[in-house]
């Protein structure tokens, strides 16, 4: 019942902050007047709720119903007031005795200059005659040449044109200045009265800010006890702990949009022994969507709001940093990955223990050694320096490994099926990594040609055949001719230590040569 009769209500803030700055329109007043109507509905429906929590007892409290403001506005304003002041059509009949005085004039005269049409014909005897306005001659009698020898004397020509001419006769001017200056006065007087009305209103801008401010709250309650019911939402328990429990959550926004299919839940847990996980999957999997979902979960939680999810554990968090989706400000000068590290700088520098973190696909603007060491990096930083709750989603493989060697970092996928050359979505959140992004079959399913396609699934097995990340921990010595990505820098390789510590001009040519054939068998053995 609240939430209908909160329906209709207008920005209060913004039309009462125009009427003080004398800037409202007529069709503004008018919005709210229809908002002040529905405040005793609104005071009615919150009657009813009185005494079920101390908020809605202090909202009754507050409320103000701007009793003289509805009525002042009320009786003054038409039903439909126009959008412009000049149109006219502002101030209802009745309400002040000069303008509607203004008006009869107007009207008489006006019908008085409809019936002259009629009786001039009659006086003349010319069956075409006509009453005509224009803003240059204003009312005129305008008869055809073939008739001009039958206009009276007391006609004055005033305009001659190829097929007729035009007259006034005195008392034709008369009625003209009584209808026209009726006109402008009204107008004048419908724009003091309109003035007043404003005034007034910009008056008691305070109450009507005071009475605004408990109807948005009133509408988030409204709002947020409606969601929490249909969408089938718990109360969360929210702790000063580290931990972080969520089952079964679900996405508010998305989960409405899918009219077609029922969404799939996930569950996500963050403990101080677990509390980084790596989410691997393919494109369209749902990555994504769990870390918005998290982050949702997290801000109605802390807002008092009902959650989506079958359970709720929700401990505080001081801020929540995400790094999601992909974007440019050429404004600046700065690429996707220019923006990209900037966040993720503004995130290692302000992150802290409390803190929730969301990245999705950091360092993926650059080379892919480049964008995985990043990766590794940052995730290194948050896990070891800051030790916050971090959830990562990547296509970097390659981050399979931090789990064993970081301690409280664990590997997540997003599950699909796959069946020949097809893959089924589960968008189920699952333990353990995974090394494929079946990037080709969401290619597929976008409509890529097949021969594209194919050639693609060639080229794919040729390079998983020269490079293919599997899981364990690195070799510590790695080929010689491979680039280690993840040594230690501060490692010296012993032979080129042997080799800068070789005075050279000391040596003879043959222990040169020697030597030199010494460093090859050892570089080949």
């Amino acid at each position: 019942r609240l939430r209908e009769a909160l329906d209709g209500v207008r920005d209060l803030e913004r039309l009462a902050g125009r009427a003080a700055a004398g800037r409202a329109t007529p069709r503004e007043l008018g919005a709210l007047r229809d908002s002040f109507q529905r405040l005793p509905d609104v005071a009615e429906a919150l009657s009813v709720l009185r005494g079920q929590a101390p908020a809605l007892e202090e909202a009754a409290e507050e409320l103000d119903l701007l009793a003289d403001l509805r009525a002042a506005l009320g009786a003054a304003l038409e039903d439909r007031p126009p959008a412009i002041l000049g149109e006219g059509g502002v101030i209802r009949p009745g309400y002040d005795a000069e303008l509607d005085e203004l008006r009869s004039l107007r009207d008489g005269g006006r019908r008085y200059i409809a019936s002259l049409q009629q009786r001039e014909r009659e006086r003349t005897g010319i069956a075409s005659l006509k009453v005509g306005f224009n803003k240059v001659f204003g009312y005129y009698l305008e008869v055809s040449h073939g008739q001009s020898g039958r206009v009276p004397s007391d006609y004055e020509r005033r305009q001659t044109l190829a097929s007729a001419e035009r007259y006034v006769t005195p008392e034709l001017k008369d009625y003209e200045a009584r209808v026209l200056g009726a006109e402008e006065r009204m107008g004048t007087r419908e724009a003091e009265l309109f003035g007043a009305l404003r005034a007034a209103v910009g008056v008691a801008i305070a109450r009507i800010q005071r009475t605004a401010r408990v109807l948005a709250r009133l509408d988030v309650w409204a709002a947020l006890a409606d969601r929490a019911v249909a969408g089938r939402c718990v109360r969360p328990a929210v702790h000063d702990g580290f931990d972080l429990v969520l089952r079964e959550s679900r996405h508010p926004v998305i989960e409405r949009m899918m009219a077609r299919e029922a969404f799939i839940p996930n569950d996500a847990r963050f403990s101080e022994a677990e509390r980084v996980a790596l989410v691997t999957g393919p494109n369209m999997a749902g990555k994504s969507t769990i870390l918005r979902q998290i982050g949702l979960c997290v801000v109605l939680a802390q807002m008092g709001a009902f959650v989506p999810a079958a359970e709720a554990s929700v401990g505080v968090v001081d801020r929540l940093f995400t790094r999601v989706g992909a974007s440019d400000n050429l404004a600046r000068g700065q690429s996707t990955f220019m923006v990209e590290m900037s966040e993720t700088s503004a995130i290692l520098h302000n992150a802290t223990r409390q803190s929730l973190v969301l990245l999705d696909e950091i360092g993926r603007g650059t080379s892919t050694y480049d964008g995985v060491a990043i990766a590794w990096a940052v995730t290194e930083h948050l896990h070891d320096r800051v030790g916050c709750k971090v959830m990562f989603a990547t296509h970097y493989h390659e981050l399979m490994q931090l789990p064993e060697r970081l301690q409280h970092a664990r590997n997540y996928n997003v599950a699909v099926r796959e069946t020949g050359d097809t893959v089924v979505f589960l968008h189920r959140l699952e333990p353990g990594g995974t090394d494929r992004s079946y990037g080709i079959h969401v290619a597929q399913l976008a409509g890529l040609p097949g021969q594209v396609v194919h050639r693609a699934r060639e080229i794919l097995a040729t390079l998983e055949t020269e490079h293919r990340m599997v899981p364990g921990t690195p070799p510590a010595q790695p080929d010689a001719g491979q680039l280690a990505l993840f040594t230690d820098p501060t490692v010296r390789d012993p032979m080129v230590e042997e080799l800068k510590g070789l005075d050279v001009n000391a040596m003879t040519p043959i222990e040169a040569l020697n030597r030199l054939a010494d460093f090859k068998r050892r570089a080949e053995g």
